[in-house]
C-alpha cells in the first residue's frame, strides 16, 4: 500500500503593526478605529505606571511579592477590547490592562498582593475570575465556565490566559482535550514571554511554536506578534467568531516578553541574558502604538504630559484606598463561605472558639452562656 500523509497544518504567524512602525493596511483595516487607538493607549499607560509603583511598593515593604505586567499589556488588552461584558476572561496574574480595562477597580490587584482577600471580590456583572496563582488550574475553570454558556444556550464565551510554561502542565492538556472533544468556546491564550520563571521556552517545549500543542486536541491555532496590540485584536476576532458560530476551541500564541523579572523576588540577571532584554525592549507594545499614533498625528508631546500626570493622580489615589481600606472585621472569614451558615460555624463565629467542636458543638455556647 503507497505512504499518504495522514495529517498535514500550517500555523500562521499575524502581524500588523510591527517595530520599525510598519503597519500592514489591508489586515489592519477597521480593525481598531482612531479613537479607541487613542484610548487603548491612555490605558495601557496608565496601566504602565501602576505596575512601577507597585515596585516601589513591594520595595518599601508595604505590599508582598508582586508580578509587573510591563511588556505584556497588549496580550490582556487586546483581548478584553475584543470580547462582550457577557464574555468570560478567566486570567493568570499577568493581565491587569485587561481586567482593569474590564472595570476591575486598580486596588483590587493591590489588595490582594497586599494578602486583603477582598481584593478577589469581583463586582457583580464583570464576568472575570480572581486572578489564579497555580499554574494552568485556571484553563480548567474556563473550559466549566464555556460548557455552562453551551448548556444554557448562550452565545457567551470564556477566554482563558497563561503563560508557555503551564502548557506544560496536565492541568492544560486536560482543559484543551475537554474543550475541543465537547466544542467549547474556550479561546487559549498563551501569553509566550520566553521564559517559564528561569527556564527558557525551548528547554520545556521542543516544538517550533507553542502552538502547536492546540494541534493534537483538533483545535484551531494560531500565533501572532503579542506586543502587536492590532495582531492580537486581529486573532481575537477570528477566535470569537469561531467561538460563536461554530462552538469551538481556539488556541492562540502570542509572542511577548516580560520587561521586569517574574516577580519581585525574583532576579532575572542570574539567567537572562541583558542582550535580550534591550532587543525586546525595542519592541515594547506600549512605545509601539504611541509610535503609531503620532505618526498619524492622533498623539504628541503635550498629550503625553497630560496622560504622565493623569497617570499619577489616578494611581496615587488607588494606592490611597488601597492602603487605608477599614480593616475587615474578624467575623468576615464566616460571612462568605455558605448562603446560610451551619450551626457549627455560627457558634465559632459568635464565641471565636474552636474548642470541643468536634464532639458536641452546642459545649462551646453553653460554656459562653456560662461566662
Amino acid at each position: 500500500m503507497p505512504i499518504k500523509p495522514a495529517f498535514k497544518a500550517q500555523i500562521d504567524h499575524v502581524s500588523i503593526l510591527d517595530e520599525t512602525g510598519k503597519f500592514d493596511e489591508k489586515l489592519g483595516k477597521d480593525l481598531i478605529p482612531d479613537k479607541d487607538a487613542v484610548r487603548l493607549y491612555e490605558h495601557m499607560a496608565v496601566c504602565r505606571h501602576l505596575d512601577e509603583v507597585a515596585f516601589k511598593l513591594q520595595r518599601s515593604g508595604r505590599m508582598g511579592t508582586y508580578p509587573q505586567n510591563m511588556g505584556q499589556e497588549a496580550t490582556s488588552l487586546g483581548a478584553a477590547y475584543a470580547l462582550r461584558k457577557d464574555d468570560w476572561m478567566v486570567t493568570s496574574y499577568r493581565e491587569n490592562a485587561g481586567l482593569f480595562w474590564r472595570g476591575l477597580p486598580m486596588e483590587h490587584i493591590l489588595l490582594h498582593w497586599m494578602g486583603d482577600e477582598r481584593g478577589n471580590q469581583i463586582p457583580d456583572g464583570l464576568n472575570v475570575t480572581p486572578i489564579s496563582i497555580p499554574i494552568g488550574t485556571q484553563m480548567l475553570h474556563a473550559a466549566g465556565l464555556a460548557w455552562a454558556a453551551k448548556y444554557q444556550k448562550k452565545d457567551s464565551l470564556a477566554c482563558t490566559f497563561f503563560g508557555d510554561g503551564a502548557t506544560s502542565e496536565g492541568d492544560f492538556h486536560e482543559a484543551a482535550n475537554f474543550a475541543a472533544n465537547l466544542d467549547l468556546p474556550v479561546i487559549f491564550f498563551c501569553q509566550n514571554n520566553g521564559w517559564a520563571i528561569s527556564v527558557p521556552t525551548c528547554v520545556q517545549c521542543s516544538a517550533p511554536t507553542i502552538a502547536q500543542r492546540g494541534l493534537a486536541y483538533g483545535m484551531d491555532c494560531v500565533q501572532c506578534d503579542g506586543n502587536d496590540i492590532f495582531a492580537v485584536v486581529k486573532v481575537m476576532k477570528d477566535a470569537i467568531k469561531r467561538a460563536r458560530e461554530d462552538q469551538r476551541p481556539t488556541f492562540i500564541e502570542g509572542l511577548t516578553y516580560r520587561i521586569g523579572d517574574h516577580t519581585t523576588a525574583d532576579d532575572a540577571r542570574r539567567y537572562r541574558d541583558q542582550k535580550e532584554l534591550e532587543e525586546w525592549k525595542a519592541k515594547d507594545p506600549l512605545v509601539r502604538l504611541g509610535n503609531y499614533l503620532r505618526k498619524r498625528k492622533l498623539w504628541d508631546d503635550k498629550k503625553e504630559t497630560a496622560i504622565q500626570e493623569k497617570a499619577k493622580a489616578d494611581i496615587s489615589a488607588v494606592v490611597e484606598r488601597a492602603e487605608h481600606i477599614t480593616a475587615p472585621a474578624k467575623t468576615e472569614i464566616f460571612d462568605s463561605m455558605y448562603a446560610e451558615i451551619p450551626d457549627e460555624l455560627r457558634v465559632q463565629r459568635e464565641t471565636m472558639r474552636t474548642s470541643s467542636l468536634g464532639q458536641d458543638p452546642s459545649q462551646v455556647a453553653q460554656s459562653a452562656d456560662a461566662s
